[in-house]
């Protein structure tokens, strides 16, 4: 990824950590499920920016563990 989509992948984390944390994820960030991929997910937060996460056991008490799987443009994910 180039810095400035290594830049806007930082900026959208910061935004997916507050929703995480209030419950709801923005339309923004458009999160969903993949097919296929149970228990994976999906954040598109750019016209050619996508993240794939699943969710892991917690690490530290009472906070979500997320494992980014894979970050960089729609070719991440066929």
């Amino acid at each position: 990824m180039t810095a400035e989509q290594r830049a806007s992948f930082k900026r959208a984390v910061e935004r997916f950590v507050v929703d995480l944390e209030e419950g709801q994820f923005r339309a923004g960030l458009r999160i969903k499920g993949i097919v296929g991929m149970p228990g994976c997910f999906e954040m598109t937060w750019a016209t050619d920016g996508r993240a794939i996460f699943a969710y892991g056991k917690e690490v530290r008490p009472g906070e979500t563990h997320v494992i980014w799987l894979a970050v960089g443009t729609h070719a991440i994910l066929p």
